[in-house]
């Protein structure tokens, strides 16, 4: 037995992996009520061929032929059925790879490119629908007017001339007609189908009278009655039977005033016309969600239809040429009936071919707005379009739209709004080219179409072509139409929920991420475009939301991971714990409005997760160089999430579920000699390392905000004040501290902020050849700050008189070389009363900046002095306020070009 479409296997849409959410199954609960009906002649072949077989056939063809001549007509007809040649292609290929529903081509594109094209090029193939019913209930308008209406100049008709002419009438004789159309959507698309196979077989009979009658006809006049300013003018166009000097006439292109709307014709403005012949295409695909089997329904019947319909009008443009002279063709819309064998099957064939046309555009817009209403883009706008009966027909759907069309009838005149329609069935079908040239770019694996007759170049070249003929038929209609679908995207992509339906947009990025990751060599980094690349730890995002947002400003543009470490063994665990919270932390990095990824790790300790992290971050050329930490201390955790703008609406009383902070009283998940062997370690590996202490503190918006005068300060402190004896300002370490500065000084929530450089000077070493020899330097490297000199003997004659050293330890120290890391083996202690005397001095410099940067001294070699590293450095940081330690490891500023 041959599998459903509606099996297990093809429960994806189109390409998306996995099944949408218990909306996606009540509808196909739904759907499986309401059985598909639909074969693939009545389904797609008979509404294609009726959609392209309406106006333009039966009353367009000779104004097209009569105007552009026989060699400009069929440019037309080839440049036309090249443009939905390619868009048939990929139609094809997009219904062929996954079950389809009712919406046509805004399921398909709404199911490949994601909500905001689908939703917006829904709207706009569903404007193109309601103005092409509209155009064809115009025809038909014209149609009954040209057979039964008064003859213009006269008061009274005579036999079956009882029509009024005007257009109030007109738009009447319209509203009922359309009011017909109204009543067969409304019983549903069953008798709908088997409508058009009546009308099917009435057109194809008229078809063939016509043919027969270019051959069965004697040359005979055709008096043509024209509307005039002086009431009636008389012409005649003749039907000359098959002729080498009409033909030789018609060849060429004869341009003049279009009789009913009094403009001047071009090649742009005819083909506005003609096109709307080659405009049904998609009317196979508008009813996908009735249809049998619409992956397989959909190709053959499409191709076999397009191909049809281009014999059949190449065929009557030749016979047109050959047997009528000019006049007839261009002032006579209805000229077949007048030289048909069996006028009255004409005409009925004109009014079956116009109504069908006007009834397929009709459906077919209902059904989109259908689809749309059912996806709850546009939220409330659209709920009435999703009652159904209780067959399923979406009858309120049907109701919307003949209101429309109803709207677009007092336009008036066919000619009027071809173009318009055009315009919109082009972009429809540019945008269906576009969804197939992105999947097959995007090289999806579950993209695999059974129809293969289509390339990406195929794509490209229907995306061209429809863009191109846009404009030359109306470049300001052509401008405004793109430009409302743009402000559809944009208001799907701000306003409209998240959807379960897959983004081609992330396809698209994951090719070119992965391609230009592998281009990122790096080997050819070079210290002048090094740039900071941040691995913030967080062990609860309850209590760090302002240092999460500090780092995002340290960044400059670089990567930014943000890492945890949960304290399980996977081993005892049924699953993998963190994959609930990834959801948590990546609404987190939304609602923060942070530009970084997030790094969840297990592990029996947080140094052996900062490993892993630390080696495992970002790929190829994009990893981590620097570590942040907060810093390690006894205050209480406060919850800043709680408390952050992004959290304070209504709606999120409760943020994003991550736990509660650790209470005053409860142990810490980390030692202090852990949290010291955590930076110990990032230096083995190369790592800067970061420490933030108080930034919880930062008021970031009022320090930014407060008056201009004096603007907020950054302090820079470039010295080791723990190692006074060994204080360089040139030292990679030193430099690393003030490219941090400047880079959070370039920030542009920090641009009005000052840098402030302290420069620690003794008695008799020249300060102030130190202080030049330092501002050369800061103009070396395009640095702006303003450099205060502090005299801090005291400091170091306290140092001096105070400083121990550990037993059996030498006065001979290591130093660090630029770019290379030495780790000493005996480090000259430091006593308590120094520190707080260091701390003093950094604390005295007024006026309180915003954040203070101050040198991170390597931690000691000799594990055991990892309580006393870390007791001292909260003693120098100890009440400075927003406090960040920094150490450097890799050459990162430049002089050079």
């Amino acid at each position: 037995m041959a599998t459903s479409e509606r099996s297990a296997l093809l429960t994806y849409r189109l390409c998306g992996g996995s099944a949408e959410e218990e909306r996606g199954r009540e509808r196909g609960r739904a759907a499986a009520a309401a059985p598909r009906k639909l074969p693939t002649f009545l389904g797609v072949v008979v509404p294609t061929l009726l959609s392209m077989f309406s106006v333009v056939l039966f009353l367009r063809l000779g104004f097209v032929v009569g105007h552009a001549g026989l060699y400009q007509a069929l440019t037309m007809f080839a440049v036309a059925y090249f443009i939905i040649g390619m868009t048939v292609l990929s139609v094809c290929a997009i219904a062929t790879n996954g079950a389809l529903d009712a919406g046509g081509a805004y399921y398909m594109i709404s199911r490949a490119l994601g909500p905001e094209f689908g939703g917006s090029i829904g709207i706009m193939f569903f404007l193109a629908n309601v103005c092409g019913s509209a155009l064809y209930v115009l025809g038909l308008v014209e149609a009954v007017v040209d057979s039964f209406g008064i003859p213009p100049g006269q008061e009274a008709g005579t036999g079956v001339h009882v029509l009024p002419q005007s257009y109030w009438y007109e738009l009447l004789y319209g509203t009922v007609l359309l009011a017909l159309c109204l009543l067969v959507c409304l019983v549903g698309a069953s008798i709908y189908a088997k409508a058009t196979f009546l009308i099917f077989l009435i057109v194809a009979a008229v078809l063939g009278t016509i043919l027969v009658s270019f051959f069965a006809t004697r040359p005979l006049k055709v008096p043509i009655h024209l509307p005039s300013s002086n009431g009636t003018e008389t012409d005649n166009g003749f039907f000359t039977g098959f002729s080498l000097n009409t033909l030789r006439d018609n060849l060429g292109g004869e341009y003049r005033v279009d009789y009913t709307t009094g403009q001047m014709m071009s090649f742009s403005s005819v083909f506005a016309v003609m096109f709307n012949g080659c405009t049904g295409i998609m009317a196979g695909s508008n009813m996908s969600g009735d249809l049998k089997r619409p992956s397989y329904s959909i190709p053959r019947g499409t191709i076999s239809a397009v191909l049809f319909t281009y014999l059949v009008y190449n065929l009557l443009a030749f016979l047109m040429c050959a047997t009528c002279n000019r006049v007839l063709l261009q002032k006579d819309y209805g000229f077949l009936r007048d030289i048909s064998i069996f006028p009255p099957l004409v005409t009925v064939g004109i009014y079956a071919a116009t109504l069908s046309a006007a009834m397929s555009n009709l459906i077919g817009a209902s059904r989109i707005l259908y689809a749309l209403a059912r996806d709850d883009l546009f939220g409330r706008a659209l709920a009435l379009a999703k009652k159904t009966s209780a067959s399923g027909n979406p009858v309120m759907a049907v109701i919307l739209s003949w209101l429309v069309v109803q709207v677009v009838l007092f336009s008036g005149k066919l000619n009027t709004i071809a173009s318009v329609v055009t315009i919109f069935f082009l972009l429809v079908y540019a945008t269906v080219n576009l969804a197939c040239l992105a999947l097959e770019w995007a090289s999806a694996p579950n993209f695999r179409p059974t129809f293969r007759y289509f390339t990406w170049h195929t794509c490209l070249l229907g995306i061209a072509g429809c863009c191109v003929m846009m404009f030359l038929i109306s470049p300001v209609s052509a401008s405004a139409s793109l430009g409302f679908l743009l402000l559809l995207l944009l208001a799907l992509h701000y306003l409209s929920p998240s959807s379960t339906w897959g983004y081609i947009s992330q396809a698209l990025i994951f090719h070119q991420v992965r391609k230009y990751l592998l281009m990122l060599d790096v080997r050819k980094d070079h210290v002048k475009f090094w740039r900071p690349q941040m691995l913030l730890m967080v062990q609860n995002p309850r209590g760090s939301a302002r240092l999460i947002d500090f780092v995002n400003d340290l960044k400059k543009s670089g990567l930014y991971v943000l890492g945890h470490v949960e304290l399980q063994d996977l081993d005892m665990l049924p699953s993998d714990p963190l994959q609930p919270q990834q959801d948590s932390w990546l609404s987190l990095v939304d609602k923060l409005n942070v530009k970084a990824f997030v790094s969840l790790t297990l592990a029996p300790s947080v140094r052996h997760g900062v490993r892993q992290l630390l080696f495992t971050s970002g790929l190829g050329g994009m990893r981590p160089n620097t570590l942040v930490l907060g810093f390690y201390d006894d205050e209480a955790p406060q919850d800043g999430l709680a408390r952050h703008p992004a959290f304070t609406s209504a709606r999120e009383e409760v943020p994003l579920g991550f736990p509660p902070l650790r209470a005053p009283t409860t142990p810490k998940l980390l030692s202090a000699r852990e949290y010291v062997g955590i930076v110990a370690d990032a230096l083995k590996m190369l790592r800067n390392v970061l420490l933030a202490r108080q930034l919880e503190s930062l008021d970031k918006a009022w320090e930014l905000r407060r008056a201009a005068s004096p603007p907020p300060t950054i302090h820079v402190w470039p010295v080791n004040l723990l190692r006074p004896d060994s204080a360089r300002y040139a030292d990679t370490c030193s430099l690393f501290l003030l490219q941090m500065a400047c880079v959070l000084n370039m920030a542009r929530a920090w641009r009005r902020a000052r840098l402030r450089l302290f420069l620690c000077v003794e008695a008799g070493t020249m300060p102030h050849a130190q202080e030049e020899k330092l501002r050369q330097l800061l103009k070396d490297l395009r640095i702006q700050a303003q450099i205060q000199l502090v005299p801090w003997d005291a400091i170091t004659r306290l140092h001096w008189q105070t400083c121990q050293r550990p037993p059996g330890g030498s006065a001979e120290e290591e130093e660090e070389e630029e770019g290379v890391v030495n780790f000493p083996t005996n480090t000259t202690q430091v006593s308590d009363e120094y520190v707080c005397a260091a701390n003093k001095l950094v604390l005295e410099q007024s006026p309180a900046p915003a954040v203070r940067f101050l040198y991170l001294p390597r931690p000691p070699a000799d594990t055991s002095l990892y309580p006393l590293y870390l007791h001292q450095l909260e003693l120098l940081t100890r009440g400075l306020g927003p406090t960040v330690l920094v150490h450097g490891v890799s050459a990162v500023t430049s002089t050079q070009l």
